[in-house]
């Protein structure tokens, strides 16, 4: 029975996140809206869920990728830097898939930073089928659904898309001392 609703509920997702998902390309912009490619070498991947290309900040929208600097104990038993890995696995999936992406917003620069940044929704192509990059990201067990200053999921199909991965100890998840992104966040936010 567990076996049915994981099944049924990871089909209802990814359904349903591909009608929202064209649906949030369709509004990011007017009948010209740009389509673009990620090419699979020249980029500068920063995190698991942000990377630069022709000297733009990319970032996908409502991912969050682990940080970089933060670590979990491996099978080993041997320490792993958690952005590290999600790093490698976005630019495995972008090498692979070869992406297409759609901009949806963008955050001007901070003081510290040269580049605005652009958010972006990615489609990649997986065999005859084509996901969403954050979900498969997430889905996977390499990256997090992104919370908002008020700790509401930013888009509530990513924090779904956790629960199964989570659920099924995916990824990252088959690990005790994953360092959740958020609950890091949240503490450094607590502290200023």
């Amino acid at each position: 029975m567990n076996k049915f609703v994981f099944t049924l509920a990871a089909t209802i997702l990814g359904s349903g996140y591909a009608l929202t998902s064209g649906a949030a390309q369709e509004n990011a912009g007017s009948s010209n809206r740009q389509v673009f490619s990620i090419p699979p070498s020249g980029l500068d991947f920063l995190t698991g869920d942000t990377w630069i290309q022709n000297n733009q900040k990319l970032r996908l929208y409502g991912v969050q990728s682990c940080l970089r600097g933060t670590t979990y104990t491996d099978g080993a038993g041997q320490r792993q830097d958690c952005g590290a890995v999600s790093l490698a696995m976005l630019a495995a999936l972008v090498r692979d898939t070869r992406p297409e992406c759609s901009p949806v917003a963008q955050i001007t620069a901070s003081p510290n930073d040269s580049h605005p940044t652009v958010l972006v929704v990615c489609s990649a192509h997986i065999g005859n089928e084509t996901v969403d990059l954050g979900t498969a990201l997430i889905t996977q067990g390499f990256a997090f659904a992104a919370l908002s200053n008020d700790g509401a999921p930013v888009y509530f199909p990513y924090a779904a898309a956790e629960a199964i991965a989570k659920q099924a100890r995916a990824g990252l998840w088959a690990y005790a001392d994953i360092p959740h992104p958020n609950a890091v966040l949240s503490n450094v936010m607590r502290l200023k």
